[in-house]
Formats: structure tokens, C-alpha cells, sequence
């Protein structure tokens, strides 16, 4: 891995970007200047407040925290010194949706203390980047012999002025499973983040964290007009963190867009993180892969052993015959161990091996058949988070996927509380997360999460963190009232500005034949190849059943799109209505575009002006057949090719809830 380096990367002591206005008020601006955070002692009271440009953004907010015993540790405050900076540089991801990402910024550190009581310290780091700002705090030890219990974080988020505000609700069942909704941020309840707003001001606001360790996950909640804030996932016993005698808290983020695309191509979330710390990350390269999984979920095959089990020996070796005859190198296989049963997916501690094979399933023949095919499986742990079982076993199980030269793990968590007493979002959570996280780096295993906690960043200091759910995917096509046709154009702008996600595109048969009555996809097949560009993720399911697949020319298209790029450009999009993305391949000269767009019909005029200029490529368009919609012949797929320049457009016709998908090859 290199690192480019622009300026040198740390500069102690200079002025750009900081000013000191009096004893007490400092102001620090981003490098071209456009954000700014203040940051004022009023009355002994740490405020902050941030602009853009001549927009004010957030006006002056609190800062601090509320101890165990009623202690306050957001006042009583003197500076005890301040220091800034500024850091350059440019880094290379091992994968990613952007191969170099410059990371730039100036910092402003206060050094604090309370003048009486325990004279605790904190310390409060700024940061302004030019696609928004970011603090944290960090607890330094001191002389206060004693643990912290974290009750209460008094962060708060005073919006100048009221939006539009996207979100899903926080701290229910089905943890980040939810259809995202809008509405005024002036009547939010508690919400996840990232929270995305479309500010009166025609800004686009995201609010996020970034570098979550050994600390609760922040949520939102509003108190009073447009104030939004942090409102921490507490413990079973209602603190919200606890530590021994330090702590640092994640990254508080505000992404800032002069439009809503402009927070897709911000890079803020991964800069906050610590670089790559993994010495060997060869054994994970990104890849697609097909997976006995759509058959449980639509009802053909069952999850346990059964007379209709889908993990089977001979489905294994049916499958891993496709994967390999459609040039494929990987499948995942769900219900291969022992411990499923028909009520695997209820609060339950369930007690699942990690090392035992089911009925009718033998692993180490399957893999072996898959060597000899060029077929790597992927491994599956589904926990039901009952973790002191898995905790147990983990170790075991890890070893054996090693042993049998297994390189991906898929660590499900299904439960609305992590041992039926647990948030999956609370410091118990988070800890358990990245400890597994690092266990399985050890084992050469890269990981896919599954009712995770959210993504703060954490890929770029662990590659192996490759990719995860933590939204309502594809399965809830099969057995629900589905997702509507505009949560596919609301995903781009909220859920994936923390990073990759692991929605399972790829169904050609959208109406689901085999499947239970009344239930589908709502949408078209090409808006399903669309979204191995708009959805990004360094490992793509193509999730449908062979049989689905057999003979359609539109599975060149999931043969051609890479996963892995160079660079990521949004030409245009409207949050819940459409979106139009470009990738460039990290290892060709190919460029490939997706557009969806909700259940609208919409021609969508694209500039090519992205391509090469000194080339010619063939445009191999994948679009919706004519008179195709979500509910009018909605698997016809219009192949066609053209010969196109970076100074020609195209007139693209999507149908409604419909789609294109596009490779440029260079010709």
C-alpha cells in the first residue's frame, strides 16, 4: 500500500485556516475556507457553531457530558491551551469505490478543565474539511482515580434553519430495517444516522460518526424547534458508556453538499479513520458471487433440514456447476451447519454449531468439489445473537474455514437484541463488532456483516471489513410488502454515505414466479442491473436462482461489471426519485453508468463528458424494453450498442421504477 503525500503531513503551529477572536473564541476554517467552526467558552460552557460560506448551519450548540451522581462535564471550564494544525495527504484504498482519496484538513485541539470539583480535563479536536466538519472528544487520565460512567452526552445540533430530514427511526426491533421517510427535522422523534437533510438553505446536511471504538453509537433526537441531539444507545442497565479510566468518543461528522450527490463523493467518514493496519489483506480481493439463499427466502428450499433443505450436497454441486460454467468464482451457502429450525429467526437463544455439517450436507466435500470447479465458498455464522454460544465457538469455527482455505465469513445476527438483552448499538455492540472483526482478521477471513452495527469507516483501518446490511435489503421483496419503488433512490443519499452495503441485487425474475403469492420485486429487471452501479459494494450477490439466469443475455452485464474502481462521479439525482451514477473500473479503461429512478417513468439526458476525450468507446446499453414498467412486462430487457465520444449525450428512457445500466468499453 502507498502513500502519496502532498505536503508534508503534519505542520505544527501555523495560521491557515485559524484565527483567535478573543481569550476565549477561536475560529477554524476548512482549506478553501467554505466551512467554518467556532468555538466559544460562554459563562465556562464549551460552544461550538458552523457555517458555509455566508450560511450559517448550526448556530452556537452545547458540548460535554453528564457523569454518574449528577456530575456535569460541560461546564465549570477554563482553556488551558489550544493548538492547530493542518494535515495533506493522499492515500490509496486496497478497494474501494475511489482508488486515491486526499485527505486535507486543518485542526483546532482545546485543552480543557474544570476549575473545581474532580478538575476533570477534556480535550475537544476540530476538524474542517471541505466537504464538512467533524469533532470528538477525548478523556485524557488523570489524577480522578475512579471509572467513568457516561449517563448522558449533551452534544447538541442547533440547525439555523428547518429541512427536510430522511430517516428511519432508532432503537426498535428490527434495528436499521426500516423504509426511510421524510419530514421536517422539526418533528423528528430519535433517528439513526447518517441522517440526511435538505436544508431551506439549498444545502444538502449529512450527520454521521465516524470511528466508532469502545463507545455507544450516537443517535438523534429532537428536543426543541430544528435542535437536533446526540442521544447515545445505552446499556441494559441504562448507562450509555462505561470505561476504566480514559476514553475517546467517535467522531461527531456534518458532511456539507451544495447538493445531495455531492455527499456520495465525500470522503469525510473514511479520512476520520486510522489508516490501513492489516499487514496481509492478499487473501480478499472484491468479486461477485451467487448464493443458495433467494431459494429459502421465496419458500422453494427451507433454511433446516427438511425435505426441502437448500443446503444440501447435491444443490451445493448444482450450484457450484452454474457458478463455474457462467465464469464465476464464488457461492455462499446459508443453513449448512447445524441448529436450524423453522423458528431460527425468532428472539430466541438459539444454539447453532460452527463446525458441525447438517443432514444431508457434508462441508469438506463441497469445498473440495469447489476447488476442483475454481469455486471458493463463502462461510456463513449465523449467530441469532446469541453470542456466548458463538464466543465460544468462534475460534473453532474460524480455524476451519482456514483450514479448508476459506477467505470470506457472512456473521449474521438476526434478534432484536444482541443475547436477547443487548442494542446492537450500544457499546456492548460496538465492542463485540470490531472484536470480531480483528479475531477474523487473524484467521485470513474477510467479513460481511449481517444486523450489524452501522458503518462508521472502519474498512479503511480493517479491508477485511468488506461490506454489510444494516438497512432493508432485497429479501424483504420475498416475504413482505416488499420495498417500494423510491427506496432504491433514497439508499445512494442515506444509508450508503456510511459505506458498502450488502443489498443482494440482481433478481431477473422480478415477479418471483416460484415464489409466495402476491409477492415481488417492485421494480424492473434492468433497474436490478442498475444497481450493481448505484449501490456500491466490493462484493456483489447476484442473487436470484440459476435457473432464473440460464440463457438471458443480460447476465453479460453481471459478468462485465467489476466491483472494485478507480473513481465514483454522481452526474445527477433527486433524493427518493432518480439517481444517475458513473464508475470507472480500477483495472481497465472501462467506465459503467446506472439510472433508476422511483415509480416515476423519466427520460434522463446524460453528458458523457466524463469519458475519455481522446477515445472512442462502445456504449453496451442495458435498458427497459419498450412499454416496460414495474408492473407492464417487467423482466424485458432492450440490449443494444453504440459507438460514442466524451463530447456526445445520451437520451435514456426509464420506465417506471425502471432502469439503465451501461458499460463504456474502450474501443
Amino acid at each position: 500500500m502507498k502513500n502519496y503525500l502532498l505536503l508534508p503531513a503534519l505542520i505544527l503551529s501555523v495560521s491557515i485556516g485559524y484565527s483567535q477572536k478573543n481569550k476565549n473564541a477561536y475560529e477554524l476554517a476548512s482549506p478553501n475556507g467554505q466551512n467554518k467552526i467556532n468555538f466559544e467558552l460562554v459563562k465556562n460552557t464549551p460552544k461550538y457553531a458552523v457555517s458555509h460560506g455566508k450560511t450559517e448551519v448550526i448556530t452556537p450548540s452545547d458540548m460535554g457530558f453528564l457523569l454518574k451522581g449528577n456530575e456535569n462535564l460541560s461546564s465549570d471550564f477554563e482553556i488551558k491551551s489550544v493548538k492547530n494544525s493542518t494535515f495533506d495527504e493522499t492515500w490509496e484504498q486496497v478497494w474501494g469505490e475511489k482508488k486515491n482519496i486526499r485527505n486535507h484538513y486543518n485542526q483546532l485541539s482545546v485543552q480543557l478543565q474544570q476549575k473545581s470539583g474532580n478538575k476533570r480535563k477534556l480535550e475537544i479536536q476540530f476538524r474542517a474539511f471541505d466537504d464538512g466538519i467533524a469533532f470528538r472528544y477525548v478523556y485524557p487520565k488523570q489524577n480522578v482515580k475512579d471509572s467513568i460512567f457516561i449517563m448522558d452526552e449533551k452534544t447538541t445540533f442547533n440547525l439555523k434553519e428547518d429541512g427536510k430530514a430522511w430517516w428511519i427511526p432508532a432503537n426498535r426491533e428490527n434495528r436499521d430495517e426500516y423504509l426511510f421517510k421524510d419530514a421536517p427535522v422539526s418533528t423528528l422523534d430519535t433517528v439513526l444516522t447518517p441522517l440526511t437533510i435538505e436544508s431551506k438553505s439549498g444545502l444538502a446536511l449529512s450527520f454521521h460518526e465516524a470511528n466508532l471504538v469502545d463507545f455507544a453509537s450516537m443517535t438523534l433526537v429532537n428536543t426543541t424547534g430544528t435542535q437536533l441531539k446526540s442521544d447515545l444507545v445505552p446499556w441494559a442497565d441504562g448507562v450509555k458508556v462505561r470505561v476504566k479510566d480514559t476514553f475517546t468518543s467517535s467522531w461527531r461528522t456534518l458532511q456539507i453538499g451544495e447538493t445531495p450527490a455531492d455527499l456520495i463523493t465525500s470522503y469525510l467518514i473514511l479520512n476520520l479513520n486510522e489508516p490501513n493496519k492489516l499487514k496481509n489483506t492478499s487473501y480478499f480481493k472484491p468479486y461477485k458471487y451467487f448464493g443458495i439463499w433467494w431459494g429459502m427466502h421465496i419458500g422453494k428450499y427451507t433454511f433446516w433440514e427438511s425435505e426441502k433443505q437448500g443446503a444440501t450436497t447435491k444443490h451445493a454441486e448444482e450450484y457450484i456447476d452454474f457458478t463455474a460454467k457462467e465464469g464465476f468464482h464464488h457461492l455462499l451457502i446459508e443453513g449448512w451447519n447445524k441448529g436450524w429450525t423453522p423458528a431460527w429467526y425468532e428472539n430466541h437463544m438459539h444454539m447453532f454449531s460452527f463446525t458441525k455439517s447438517a443432514d444431508n450436507f457434508d462441508l469438506e466435500k463441497v469445498v473440495a468439489y469447489g476447488n476442483k470447479k475454481g469455486v471458493a465458498l463463502i462461510g456463513y455464522h449465523e449467530t441469532g445473537s446469541n453470542l456466548i454460544n458463538y464466543l465460544k465457538e468462534v475460534d473453532e469455527g474460524f480455524a476451519l474455514y482456514k483450514k479448508l482455505g476459506m477467505h470470506s465469513v457472512k456473521i449474521g445476527h438476526v434478534g432484536s437484541k444482541l443475547n436477547m438483552k443487548e442494542n446492537h448499538f450500544g457499546q456492548f455492540g460496538v465492542n463485540y463488532f470490531r472484536y470480531i472483526l480483528e479475531k477474523a482478521a487473524q484467521y485470513d477471513l474477510a467479513v460481511l456483516y449481517h444486523e450489524s452495527i452501522k458503518d462508521t469507516g472502519e474498512r479503511r483501518t480493517f479491508p477485511n471489513m468488506v461490506s454489510r446490511e444494516a438497512a432493508r435489503g432485497q429479501e424483504y421483496n420475498a416475504w413482505s410488502e416488499g420495498n417500494p419503488p423510491n427506496h432504491l433512490t433514497i439508499l445512494p443519499f442515506t444509508r450508503l454515505l456510511s459505506g458498502p452495503m450488502d443489498f443482494t441485487p440482481g433478481i431477473f425474475d422480478v415477479e418471483v414466479k416460484q415464489g409466495y403469492p402476491g409477492k415481488r420485486v417492485h421494480g424492473t429487471t434492468a433497474q436490478q442491473l442498475a444497481l450493481y452501479v448505484t449501490i456500491y459494494a466490493p462484493i456483489q450477490m447476484m442473487a436470484d436462482l440459476p435457473e432464473n439466469y440460464e440463457g438471458k443475455p443480460a447476465l453479460q452485464f453481471l459478468k462485465d461489471v467489476p466491483t472494485d474502481w478507480e473513481d465514483t462521479k454522481v452526474l445527477e439525482g433527486k433524493i427518493g426519485e432518480y439517481i444517475t451514477t458513473v464508475r470507472k473500473d480500477r483495472s481497465s479503461a472501462d467506465w459503467y453508468l446506472g439510472t433508476i429512478t422511483n415509480e416515476n417513468a423519466r427520460d434522463v439526458n446524460v453528458s458523457l463528458s466524463f469519458l475519455d476525450p481522446n477515445a472512442t468507446y462502445e456504449a453496451q446499453i442495458y435498458a427497459d424494453a419498450e412499454g416496460t414498467d414495474e408492473t407492464h412486462n417487467p423482466s424485458a430487457v432492450a440490449i443494444s450498442k453504440k459507438t460514442v465520444k466524451a463530447s456526445d449525450s445520451l437520451k435514456l428512457h426509464l420506465g417506471g421504477a425502471g432502469g439503465t445500466a451501461i458499460r463504456f468499453k474502450k474501443l
